[in-house]
């Protein structure tokens, strides 16, 4: 029913079933894993009413077993997700988790099938989404924005200059006018500084 994915492998579509609704996917040399796609395989769907809760679990010796925290969930029409497991460790804090406990000393993925509406209730680990492009444009605004107030903070008047020949000066009016052109070619198209 499921697959799991990490770059560089190959699919894994052999998830263990360790209940009737849950199964796991070992993930050997997690710690070169940066994210992990989780996708149905098409062939079987959620039943009426339910979607797919994916969780991670790193061995912890400290605790005796794996802490499962909660990436997200796929359903019907979810059917696929990409997590971002490198900045999860082992020992920090994690939800209550459906796998029961388990003794496996590799990482592993899993998935409980559950209610949408309970799944609407969960909350993720904080920094399991993987970027996307609407933080991408968050982060370049807030470049720019950092950008000009840094230079604005050293605007000065033409009477307030010093003069120095050693010094090159660029009007506060040159900076404004390419962080607004910039502003504009981020909303038309993202990607264009690929170009």
């Amino acid at each position: 029913m499921f697959g799991c994915l990490v770059a560089g492998r190959l699919v894994q579509t052999d998830a263990a079933q360790v209940a009737s609704d849950k199964f796991v996917f070992d993930l050997p040399d997690y710690e070169h894993v940066n994210h992990v796609a989780v996708f149905m395989l098409g062939t079987v769907p959620f039943p009426a009413g339910s979607g797919g809760a994916v969780y991670f679990s790193v061995p912890d010796p400290k605790c005796g077993g794996p802490v499962w925290q909660l990436l997200g969930f796929i359903t019907n029409e979810k059917p696929s997700a990409i997590f971002r497991i490198s900045g999860l460790k082992a020992g920090e804090v994690g939800g209550a988790h459906p796998f029961g406990s388990s003794s496996s000393s590799v990482a592993q993925v899993g998935v409980s099938v559950e209610a949408l509406d309970q799944l609407a209730q969960q909350t993720p680990e904080s920094g399991s989404a993987a970027p996307t492009g609407d933080s991408f444009l968050h982060f370049a605004q807030k470049t720019l924005d950092s950008l000009y107030n840094f230079a604005a903070s050293f605007a000065v008047t033409q009477a307030q200059m010093t003069p120095n020949p050693s010094e090159t000066f660029i009007p506060s009016s040159c900076v404004l006018s390419w962080y607004q052109n910039f502003q504009r070619r981020m909303s038309q198209n993202p990607n264009f500084w690929k170009t």
